[in-house]
């Protein structure tokens, strides 16, 4: 009798579609979603306020609808949480959210406990950059890492190769710094936090800075800082496929991210070479910087060609 093997299958990478850091309009953010659902090829979508619970009653009501569709098109819905959780209402709101039934995503510490024992995937503001982090929050029963931009290539084959956790890594998008109780935004239109009139609006990919010589280095979204260059990892993908890594997130920004996600499936697929993909993607991005330094163990802004 002739005897049959069965090879264990490779799961296919899986792309997803961050939370969207910046305040557009409900109804633009509404149809951005509907689109996503109807024409992405992205298997997992993050919505949820990350930046300020301020501006989370804008997008309430559309809420259930953007999830329902998203959930009919077969995709994964994840909540994000706050990554700074500063009161008592902001807890409560999240844990209504658990309560809901959502798989959340927790950006901040203070969710952990309430987030104990049930299934839920850790942020990038919360570090993990070592075994011992990743292991700890596996027991806290974390199915999926979302490692932190800053984080190297050596330090994401460590906590990634050999783990049983999903890890997913950000491979596009203006990179998360920081967060911070003051608003830079308002601050930038003489206005404080308090009364800030929601000027973050006026800037749909976020307000550029420059240094005093001129250098865009940084952009200012409410309480956020972030790169002002696009982190792109296209040529760095194959690597990170072997790594260990099992999503791969696109942060979402004022372009056309249906075209950006086929841009990355094909060349996770393998149908696309990254150059190719990358010249396509220059097309939309316009003027703005790539940048790929934290991955190469470099400053943030550095851009490594041909890796």
């Amino acid at each position: 009798m002739k005897k049959t093997t069965t090879k264990t299958k490779k799961a296919a990478s899986r792309l997803t579609l961050g939370p969207l850091f910046f305040h557009w309009p409900a109804e633009k953010r509404r149809d951005f979603y509907f689109r996503i659902a109807d024409e992405a090829d992205i298997d997992s979508v993050y919505l949820g306020e990350v930046v300020c619970s301020k501006r989370e009653p804008f997008f309430e009501d559309f809420l259930p609808a953007v999830t329902a569709r998203l959930r009919a098109a077969g995709k994964e819905v994840v909540f994000s949480t706050l990554a700074l959780v500063t009161s008592e209402r902001e807890m409560k709101a999240i844990l209504r959210r658990v309560e809901e039934g959502f798989l959340i995503e927790a950006n901040d510490v203070a969710c952990l406990q309430a987030l104990k024992d049930k299934p839920h995937v850790i942020g990038p503001f919360i570090n993990v950059f070592n075994e011992s982090s990743r292991d700890f929050l596996i027991r806290n029963k974390a199915k999926r890492i979302v490692l932190p931009v800053e984080i190297p290539a050596a330090s994401i084959k460590t906590v990634a190769g050999g783990s049983k956790v999903e890890t997913e890594v950000m491979v596009f998008g203006r990179q998360p710094l920081s967060v911070a109780m003051r608003c830079y935004h308002a601050r930038s239109h003489g206005l404080n936090k308090d009364s800030c009139q929601f000027v973050c609006g006026q800037n749909p990919d976020g307000l550029q800075t420059q240094t005093v010589d001129g250098q865009q280095i940084l952009t200012v979204n409410g309480t956020q800082t972030m790169s002002h260059g696009y982190a792109v990892l296209l040529e760095e993908l194959a690597s990170l496929q072997k790594m260990g890594v099992t999503h791969f997130r696109l942060s979402p920004q004022d372009i056309d991210m249906v075209e950006t996600a086929r841009l990355y499936r094909a060349v996770l697929n393998k149908t696309c070479a990254p150059d190719e993909a990358e010249i396509k993607l220059k097309t939309l991005t316009a003027d703005v910087p790539f940048v790929n330094g934290f991955l190469h163990g470099r400053e943030g802004l550095a851009w490594v060609q041909g890796t």
